[in-house]
């Protein structure tokens, strides 16, 4: 084994190294952007419904924002985007409610 098979051996694993790092970088990024925009939503419903405060609304939105990320850690990326995508189709259908209602 020369110095060439050596140099491509770490070369390939260093590749390998950045490829599961970024994929795991972006797996928690897409995690934590869903939470903090579940949570923003969650909080702004619970500020309109009982009138809290800042705090209360921050605390909220950790709160929701830890357990969204605690939630979806076992899931794949394929499975966050699928909730994501259901998550827009329900706030959409709220939308188109609170719209038509009288």
């Amino acid at each position: 084994m020369g110095i060439g098979d050596k140099m491509r051996g770490l070369a390939s694993s260093a590749q390998e190294g950045v490829k599961s790092s970024s994929l795991s970088f972006f797996h928690f990024s897409l995690r934590f952007i869903t939470g903090i925009l579940l949570g923003l939503v969650l909080a702004l419903i619970g500020q309109e419904l009982m009138g809290y405060g800042t705090f209360a609304l921050l605390f909220v939105m950790v709160v929701v924002l830890a357990v969204i990320i605690k939630l979806l850690a076992s899931w794949s990326v394929s499975q966050i985007l699928i909730f994501d995508l259901i998550c827009v189709l329900v706030a959409m259908l709220l939308r188109m409610y609170i719209l038509v209602a009288p």
